[in-house]
């Protein structure tokens, strides 16, 4: 593995949030903003480009409803809502994806010390 076989870590958080069932686009920035307390952002900007990279790639599949206000007129058409879900296909790149950044996690802490405070002190005494 080479520093730069790291997996895309958009893809990672999207696919693991829509394994747990369907989602729409806000609802994953939410998500992942509150998982992540804060760290984590999810803008349009980012989030949507890669979605329909997903789904080109058939790891994703959409589908969109129509949302009314319960006292909308009737005959009004409502907002359009794209709904997203995890394919097979998808489920197994998620697979992948967990297997690969726990790997690199491992590696990494192989040169992350126990206590980096300590070490610091060690280097200088």
């Amino acid at each position: 593995m080479t520093l730069f076989d790291t997996p895309e870590p958009g893809e990672l958080v999207v696919l693991s949030l829509l394994a747990e069932g369907r989602k729409y686009g806000y609802m994953l920035s939410k998500e992942a903003a509150a998982r992540s307390e804060g760290r984590l952002r999810l803008t349009p900007g980012a989030l949507y480009p890669l979605l329909k990279q997903l789904e080109r790639q058939g790891l994703i599949a959409s589908t969109v409803e129509e949302i009314k206000a319960e006292d909308a007129d009737p005959d009004a058409s409502g907002r359009k809502r794209k709904w997203y879900r995890l394919t097979p296909k998808g489920k197994r790149r998620l697979e992948q994806r967990v297997q690969a950044h726990r790997t690199w996690r491992g590696i990494l802490d192989a040169f992350l010390p126990e206590d980096p405070l300590d070490n610091a002190t060690r280097s200088r005494g």
